[in-house]
């Protein structure tokens, strides 16, 4: 009951910090999305390559994310942006990184070799494969990893809230410090349901961008 009634009188509180959450990670999985995907596409030409750049991005993600916050403090304060939303965003987009990359580069890697060949020889160019036979292929699996990006990263965006970048994460916080369980439980739950609408959003979205071939 207490609960309820600390929901009733937080409720717009609440959902100022959900939306600063929301912020925070569409923000940061947006630009990973934007980086992550073509560099995906791109090492697909270079095994060498593909293995620098999926190694690099497994270490990033083994970062404990209060160590990651840390490092970039100092780094951002140079331009006054040591804390709040700024490096919660880069460090939610660099561990953004590995499921998308890797995500791309194995879907467009396994295209079935023969529909890369009858792309061909109906005279299509390697940038219109891509485009129209790979990418679409492609798509299922390529959400997949952004959908594991999104949901990874709301937990993380909830300790962000330690370097003043707000979300769900003072919730928790205020719960930790306070020793106020009413605090604690809602932003646990909070972050929990968050993740869940956010991870059947992004899956209607899947099923929306994937070519109705692939969905028979």
């Amino acid at each position: 009951m207490d609960i309820l009634v600390f929901i009733q009188n937080n409720i717009w509180a609440i959902a100022n910090m959900t939306m600063e959450h929301i912020s925070v990670v569409g923000v940061a999985v947006g630009l990973a999305i934007l980086t992550g995907v073509p560099l995906g596409i791109a090492i697909t030409q270079n095994r060498v390559a593909a293995d620098i750049v999926l190694y690099v991005a497994s270490i990033v993600v083994t970062i404990p994310s209060i160590a990651l916050f840390g490092l970039l403090i100092p780094v951002l304060s140079i331009i006054n942006q040591g804390i709040g939303w700024l490096p919660a965003v880069i460090a939610i987009l660099l561990y953004s990184q590995l499921p998308i990359i890797r995500n791309t580069y194995t879907a467009i890697t396994n295209v079935d070799p023969a529909l890369r060949e009858a792309a061909r020889g109906m005279g299509m160019t390697p940038f219109q494969r891509l485009l129209k036979v790979e990418i679409p292929i492609a798509i299922p699996v390529i959400m997949a990893g952004v959908r594991t990006a999104v949901v990874m990263n709301i937990g993380v965006a909830a300790i962000a809230a330690y370097i003043g970048a707000g979300g769900l994460g003072l919730l928790i916080s205020r719960g930790i410090s306070q020793t106020d369980p009413r605090q604690l439980i809602v932003g646990a739950v909070a972050v929990s349901l968050l993740a869940i609408v956010a991870d059947w959003v992004l899956l209607k979205a899947q099923k929306f961008l994937t070519p109705a071939g692939l969905t028979r």
